[in-house]
């Protein structure tokens, strides 16, 4: 059965808001220009497929089901209380079985010696791992095994793009006249994008299936899996509190700039009023307000999923509240701007009334300067979740995050022997996905800008 916690149907408004907005943009001509200098820069092109990758992860990963099982004593099927996501069934290989305790990335032992009971004798060894890293597949030899591993790997990989590059190029190859290498030169970016992410998910997920590739944590979890499930958090955190901040900040900061006087007064005092007040602070009350109220009213939740969906879910509203201010205020200056250009005093002179001004011709001006600041928005959220969680006021501890993968590190780091791959793992993870907003960011702001001067790498 289907089942829909809230965080999930925002985040399919999200992927059906986006949907819409590229039917907007093919309609139209200036936009779509736009967009087509993203999509021809090497760098755009790079971003936007490891970024669909991350963003597809998030989908899959919101998409929950309940199991249904055989009840022998009402003796009927009834639907049990753990909630799985479509990844889950995906990535059931990673996380079917757990370990006893840590163990190294590709090790065959636990990482800390135990006493073992050998005829009569106590032995202090380390423990051989039960479910994998001592079953290998085609050879005895790790090295041996783990190189044919990555061999088929590339050649899954390889078949894998060649279908997708016959659905892409379909139109280039066969209605245009042309060859597949010629329409593999004009796109040789995106094939080897493609490629590289295709052979790096495959080399993974076969790898997984005999080896711990990121070792395992505390209980025995697979370090990998764990980042995985984290990128839903990370996703979450940086377009569902981006959905929460614009209409306050687009309206109210147009009211301030084009209207002015009173109204103009009030928007300028509540954003300075909220910019004085830490937004830790802020963050940190709401939270703590929210966890009373869940430990006051156990009732309303069903079970530990429904409780950690709220708070994800309230933390990106609190966000949202807290960081509208300054996009407010850039779009409260570009809006007085606006107010003096030629075209907008014509508009007043024909006495076309506030309210179509403001549609037809401040939002359209401003939304370069929206579109940039939320993609460079977008990695800063990310980052803020990891800190906050870090601190003990971000998601719920039982939500799979990077935050939670850090702060859980913080014992592990001062350990001995050192457990260094749960803290490496939440870092590569958010390195490449703050990595590639950011690329991306400067690909659009460039785009969109338009006194930038824009050149086609």
């Amino acid at each position: 059965m289907f089942t829909f916690l809230l965080t999930d149907i925002f985040f399919y408004i999200i992927i059906i808001s986006l949907i819409m907005y590229v039917a907007y943009v093919r309609k139209t001509p200036d936009i779509l220009a736009n967009w087509l200098y993203v999509f021809r820069s090497r760098t755009g092109i790079l971003s936007i497929v490891v970024l669909s990758f991350f963003i597809i992860t998030a989908f899959l990963d919101s998409i929950h089901i309940k199991n249904k099982i055989y009840n022998n004593n009402t003796k009927q099927y009834v639907y049990t209380s753990e909630i799985k996501s479509f990844l889950d069934i995906i990535l059931s290989p990673m996380h079917e079985n757990y370990e006893k305790s840590y163990s190294a990335p590709f090790s065959s032992h636990l990482y800390s010696k135990e006493t073992v009971n050998f005829n009569n004798i106590d032995k202090r060894e380390y423990p051989r791992l039960l479910y994998k890293g001592n079953h290998n597949k085609y050879s005895n030899n790790k090295i041996e095994n783990i190189a044919v591993i990555s061999l088929f790997s590339i050649i899954k990989s390889f078949f894998i793009c060649f279908l997708i590059y016959m659905i892409i190029f379909y139109r280039t190859i066969f209605k245009k006249n042309n060859n597949f290498l010629n329409a593999f030169n004009n796109n040789n970016v995106l094939c080897t994008s493609f490629f590289i992410i295709f052979f790096i998910i495959i080399l993974l997920y076969d790898l997984s299936t005999q080896y711990y590739v990121l070792g395992t944590d505390k209980v025995g979890v697979d370090v990998l899996y764990k980042s995985i499930k984290s990128i839903r958090t990370g996703i979450l955190i940086g377009t569902l509190t981006t959905i929460v901040m614009l209409p306050f900040a687009i309206f109210l900061g147009i009211f301030a700039g084009y209207i002015g006087g009173f109204v103009d007064d009030i928007i300028q005092y509540i954003y300075t009023t909220l910019n004085s007040i830490p937004s830790v602070l802020l963050i940190a009350s709401a939270i703590l307000m929210l966890q009373v109220y869940m430990a006051n009213n156990p009732h309303e939740f069903e079970n530990i999923y429904e409780r950690a969906d709220l708070r994800l879910f309230f933390l990106c509203m609190i966000l949202g509240l807290t960081s509208w201010t300054g996009l407010c205020r850039l779009l409260r200056g570009e809006s007085m701007k606006l107010k003096e250009v030629e075209y907008v005093q014509a508009s007043q002179t024909f006495g076309l009334n506030k309210f179509s001004i403001i549609v037809r011709h401040i939002i359209p001006n401003i939304m370069h300067i929206v579109i940039i600041t939320v993609v460079l928005d977008f990695s800063a959220l990310v980052l803020a979740e990891a800190v906050l969680s870090y601190v003990n006021i971000g998601v719920d501890p039982t939500t799979y995050s990077w935050g939670n993968m850090i702060n859980a590190a913080r014992l592990e780091m001062s350990r001995e022997p050192i457990v260094w791959w749960s803290i490496f793992s939440a870092f590569l993870f958010m390195f490449i996905l703050v990595l590639f907003a950011n690329l991306f960011s400067d690909v659009v702001r460039d785009a969109f800008d338009p006194r930038a001067n824009k050149k086609y790498e």
